[in-house]
């Protein structure tokens, strides 16, 4: 096992309502002493985990989360919500998609809503939430096809806050259906270094969790 390739893939998370600023700071520290490729955090602590690092001179990325974790807000709310992180600093954009609208067969308006997100992010990496758990696997497909039609950088499972997170099978089936130029996020309930492992050799690039890290310094210990 790979201990390194599975830390560069994750983003470090931690998206509880209760998390505090010195919670976030800790989660920065981790970041940083074990490569992590970024710290996946709440909004309104994208300044604070930025201005931490960049004063330790450290390059790991920080990404928040818009329009989460349900999704239906207006795409103008997703649009001043991304506006703002990108202004206090934010590296990458996790978004969720309007899933009521995927599941009425407004397509149209879920694909308008991505690209407008990606617009605004430029070269700003945007990861979009399609939360599996809620969806057929029709509509996984045709959410694939969406994001690669859109522009954005990756398809990502899920949210952590709905009924379910990542399956092998969820990004088994994205990998055979994403465009070129797309990558897989993973994340929600990935609970084993060896599940994490998994996840990467099918397909995916980037792992969302808030054990990763803690299984690490578990297995330093013993």
């Amino acid at each position: 096992m790979d201990i390194r390739r599975i830390l560069a893939a994750c983003d470090h998370t931690l998206l509880k309502q209760d998390a505090t600023p010195d919670q976030i700071r800790e989660l920065c520290d981790d970041a940083m002493l074990y490569h992590t490729a970024s710290v996946c955090i709440p909004p309104c602590y994208v300044k604070l985990a930025k201005d931490y690092m960049s004063e330790l001179q450290n390059a790991v990325k920080v990404c928040t989360v818009i329009g989460f974790p349900n999704g239906n807000m207006t795409t103008e709310t997703k649009r001043y919500e991304t506006l703002d992180a990108l202004e206090n600093g934010a590296d990458e954009i996790d978004m969720v998609i309007n899933i009521g609208m995927l599941k009425a067969g407004k397509y149209g308006y879920v694909l308008d809503e991505i690209k407008a997100i990606k617009k605004i992010c430029g070269t700003h990496i945007l990861k979009v939430i399609i939360e599996t758990c809620l969806l057929t696997d029709e509509e996984k497909i045709r959410m694939c096809e969406i994001v690669t039609e859109s522009g954005a950088d990756f398809i990502k499972t899920s949210t952590g806050f709905s009924t379910g997170g990542a399956t092998l099978d969820d990004v088994k089936l994205m990998a055979d259906r994403i465009g070129p130029g797309v990558k897989i996020k993973a994340a929600g309930g990935i609970s084993s270094l060896e599940d994490a492992e998994k996840f990467l050799d099918l397909g995916a690039s980037r792992l969302g969790t808030s054990r990763v890290v803690k299984l690490v310094k578990e297995k330093e210990r013993h």
